[in-house]
């Protein structure tokens, strides 16, 4: 039977800092990316692929406040479903059209995904993840004080509004996802960390206003599915200690108990490299064979173990 792989891709893969954040030059992004992705599927790798979300759900947001008093107010979890929505269209057509171009017949599917969270999470009552634009400290006090936003600081740049990022437990279409993936069809799931919802007494669904990290979410999928590799695809090309410091050195090679270990020595920072190596680590714990975290340009590379950062039990 053919290996699978779940590969995470960053949001620097379809949105890049120094470009103008047009859809042009999203689908553009989102080309330039697929190289890595094609090599696993010429080694007949069965895919899955996800991807962040986070200036596109900016994008999403500041559409609803400039529309504020004109048009229905869209809560955060369908700004989550819409970006997933619209992203994975884009990652599928530019995925299909690379295949057509080097004529390999898969079929490639984007599937809206929901992902169960406790409704008693504790990150949901004290909300840490920056959402959307930058503000002054007088519009966060009256955002806060109007909308009921949690308004908060981001480092020296401004205050931005925070929300809960609650902890992924199930994956509600893992079912459908890995029968897809069985048949060889290439699935793009759990965009922006997927949808987060929470089940109710009755056993229905019910959407929470929130923002899973894509990380912990394809690490989840990885696992509900049976994937032997986790690939996180990010804006660095290996995992380092010491980042930022004159003694900075990358790691070619980590055992998963290392990783522990500089984890816990507050090596990897919590909105940096800190939640990857905690989605790694309960990959591997629960069974993955390997994760290999590299940059996208460094992709191919690194899925063969030329590049990037593998991290093994």
């Amino acid at each position: 039977m053919s290996p699978t792989a779940v590969v995470a891709l960053g949001g620097n893969a379809i949105t890049h800092q120094d470009r103008e954040d047009t859809i042009a030059n999203q689908f553009a992004n989102t080309r330039s990316s697929l190289g890595g992705l094609i090599e696993l599927v010429r080694r007949d790798y069965n895919l899955v692929l996800s991807h962040g979300n986070g200036p596109q759900v900016g994008n999403a947001i500041l559409r609803v406040e400039l529309g504020r008093d004109k048009a229905p107010i869209l809560p955060l979890g369908i700004c989550v479903a819409d970006t997933e929505g619209g992203m994975g269209y884009m990652i599928a057509q530019s995925l299909y059209n690379r295949l057509h171009r080097e004529k390999i017949k898969r079929d490639v599917v984007a599937v809206i995904t929901q992902v169960i969270v406790d409704q008693d999470d504790p990150e949901l009552t004290d909300p840490k993840k920056y959402i959307g634009q930058f503000y002054t400290e007088s519009e966060a006090a009256s955002f806060q004080s109007e909308r009921g936003w949690v308004m908060k600081q981001d480092a020296n740049r401004g205050w931005r509004r925070v929300v809960g990022s609650p902890h992924p437990k199930r994956i509600v279409e893992a079912d459908i996802i890995r029968k897809l993936v069985a048949d060889g069809t290439i699935v793009i799931a759990a965009g922006g960390g997927g949808i987060p919802v929470y089940v109710e007494t009755d056993g229905t669904l019910e959407g929470v206003d929130a923002v899973i990290d894509k990380d912990r979410a394809s690490a989840l999928l990885a696992d509900q599915i049976g994937a032997e590799l986790l690939v996180i695809l990010t804006g660095v090309d290996k995992v380092a200690l010491d980042y930022g410091k004159p003694t900075e050195r990358s790691l070619d090679h980590l055992t998963a108990a290392a990783a522990a270990q500089y984890l816990a020595d507050g090596q990897f920072p919590p909105g940096s490299m800190g939640p990857k190596i905690e989605a790694a680590l309960g990959f591997l714990r629960a069974g993955g064979e390997q994760v290999v975290i590299s940059s996208i340009d460094k992709a191919a590379e690194a899925i063969f173990g030329n590049a990037g950062t593998i991290i093994e039990a």
